[in-house]
C-alpha cells in the first residue's frame, strides 16, 4: 500500500501530516497544527456535520479536502464499497432527473403500453449512462489539460471520487418526489453541481499527491 494513502492532509494548504489530533483521554483531544502553514490541520474534527455541510454549500475547498483526504481515505477497507455505492447512487439520481424531464415531454403518457414503457425505460437508462460517460470523460480531459501542472500523479479514480462527492446536491432531487417543483429547478441543481464539481477538483488537485 502507498504510504501517502496512510497520511492525512492539512485542509488549509494540503500539506501531508501524520496525525490530525492527539487524544489524552475520552473527549479530551488536541488538534495538531500543520508544519507548513502553522494553522490547525483540520478544524472540522471538532465541528458538527451541519457546519461542514454549510461550508460545502459555500464551496469552500477546505471542506472538500476534509472529506476527500481525512475522511474518505483510499487506504480504508470500506473505500471501494463506498466508491461503487456512490457511483450507483449518482446514476440513480441522474436517472430520476431524466425521468422528471421526460414526464414533461408529450411522449411520456400514463396510457403507454407495457412494451413502450419498457422501451422508454431502457432508452432512458442508456441515455443516462452514455450521457454521464461523456460528461465524466470531458471533465477528466479538461482537468488534465487545464490543470496539468497541479494534477501531478493523480489517478482518474481520484478525480472521479471528487466529482461523486461534490455532486451531493443531486440528493435534493429526492425532495421533488415529495413536493412538486417546476422543471427549471433541475437546471439550477445542475449548475450548482457543476460549480461544486469544479471547486472540489481544483481543491483536490491543488494538493497533488
Amino acid at each position: 500500500m502507498d504510504m501517502d494513502m496512510d497520511m492525512y492532509r492539512c485542509v488549509e494548504c494540503g500539506f501531508r501530516i501524520k496525525t490530525l489530533f492527539v487524544q489524552y483521554s475520552p473527549g479530551n483531544i488536541r488538534l495538531m497544527k500543520c508544519e507548513n502553514c502553522k494553522a490547525v490541520a483540520d478544524e472540522y474534527i471538532e465541528c458538527n456535520f451541519l457546519i461542514l455541510l454549510i461550508d460545502l454549500i459555500l464551496h469552500k475547498p477546505k471542506a472538500y479536502r476534509h472529506l476527500l483526504f481525512n475522511v474518505l481515505k483510499q487506504g480504508a477497507p470500506h473505500f471501494e464499497g463506498l466508491f461503487w455505492k456512490s457511483t450507483v447512487g449518482y446514476l440513480l439520481l441522474d436517472a430520476y432527473r431524466s425521468l422528471v424531464l421526460k414526464s414533461c415531454d408529450e411522449e411520456w403518457s400514463s396510457s403507454m403500453s407495457l412494451s413502450s414503457l419498457v422501451w422508454t425505460c431502457r432508452k432512458l437508462l442508456t441515455d443516462v449512462f452514455l450521457g454521464n460517460l461523456l460528461f465524466l470523460g470531458t471533465f477528466l480531459l479538461a482537468t488534465k489539460i487545464f490543470l496539468s501542472r497541479s494534477a501531478g500523479s493523480l489517478r482518474n479514480k481520484d478525480i472521479l471520487l471528487a466529482i461523486l462527492i461534490s455532486s451531493y446536491f443531486k440528493m435534493f432531487l429526492i425532495v421533488m418526489m415529495v413536493w412538486e417543483f417546476p422543471s427549471s429547478v433541475i437546471f439550477i441543481i445542475d449548475l450548482f453541481v457543476l460549480s461544486s464539481n469544479t471547486v472540489a477538483v481544483k481543491g483536490f488537485m491543488a494538493c497533488g499527491l
